[in-house]
């Protein structure tokens, strides 16, 4: 008597030594292609790898980059194999987002770590007027409020005085940490800090004029992101509903849109809403990005 369950349980396995096969053939045969020293791909995955071990140690994160672009190899080939052997619907959507995911993941982390420094810069600053009072030297009190900060700014503190020891000046130092945070904010209160102590006057008092301006920056754009948050809802909704739209009506009917797709009519058609909607996109976003 045929058995169907027995027959699958039979050839699972094997389908599965299949899939494993080819996947491992598609990874080695990249990897290798991508690791010849003479190879065009491996100039572009050193500069990759390069980028990626770059962005994680400004934000004092020592991970291999190798090794994420090892886990992004691999997932590329995943859906590689999955696309052309298990027929995975919208394969495309998952490479673009295993190729692109960790560049984002990386930079939205920055941007949060340099929005967490900006609000610990006002009580930094404030820090070090009034450690100013006590001591002269600008050297001195900068190594005294190290300790009086916390994570992620202490790091960035703590790198520009062992900067300062190994024999940068305290000019190289702060220059090098705005260039690390990429803050304007931080750029203003240290430009501020390094030009009162190049012209000289009372550096104490300017510090406090600083700490009060960024107060006021930060209260300006707090208002600013309360009265466009609105408009930037809309402007999300506005980049993703019509792509929800077109999966919605392709999944009820699977040739709804071949009119578009067959004829030089349809890709004309197409191509002219494609580009309004991506005008539309770009001039609702100057129209919200509101600069304080």
């Amino acid at each position: 008597m045929f058995d169907l369950a027995e027959v699958i349980h039979r050839l699972l396995p094997v389908k599965l030594g299949a899939i494993a096969a080819v996947f491992l053939g598609l990874f080695l045969a990249v990897f290798a292609m991508a690791r010849d020293g003479q190879g065009v791909a491996f100039r572009y995955w050193v500069r990759y790898v390069t980028y990626l071990e770059r962005q994680l140690q400004r934000q004092f994160i020592w991970s291999d980059g190798n090794r994420i672009a090892l886990l992004q190899l691999g997932g590329l080939c995943a859906v590689a194999v999955a696309a052309m052997l298990l027929d995975l619907p919208y394969w495309y959507v998952f490479m673009f987002l295993v190729a692109i995911g960790p560049a984002i993941v990386i930079e939205r982390n920055r941007k949060k770590r340099v929005a967490k420094i900006e609000t610990q810069l006002d009580g930094f600053i404030l820090a070090l007027a009034n450690a100013l009072k006590a001591t002269p030297s600008l050297g001195d009190a900068f190594l005294s409020v190290r300790g009086l900060v916390l994570v992620p700014l202490r790091e960035e503190v703590e790198l520009a005085v062992k900067e300062m020891r190994v024999g940068s000046t305290l000019d190289q130092a702060l220059l090098l940490m705005a260039s690390r945070i990429g803050s304007r904010q931080v750029d203003s209160a240290l430009s501020a800090l390094l030009i009162g102590r190049q012209v000289g006057g009372n550096l104490p008092k300017i510090l406090d004029t600083t700490s009060a301006t960024l107060r006021e920056m930060s209260r300006l754009e707090a208002m600013v992101r309360a009265k466009t948050a609105e408009g930037k809802a809309q402007l999300t909704l506005l980049s993703v509903f019509p792509l929800v739209l077109i999966f919605a009506f392709s999944a009820v009917k699977a040739d709804y849109f071949a009119p578009l797709t067959s004829s030089l009519v349809g890709f004309l058609i197409t191509g002219v809403a494609g580009g309004c909607w991506v005008a539309s996109l770009v001039l609702a976003r100057k129209i919200v990005s509101v600069d304080v």
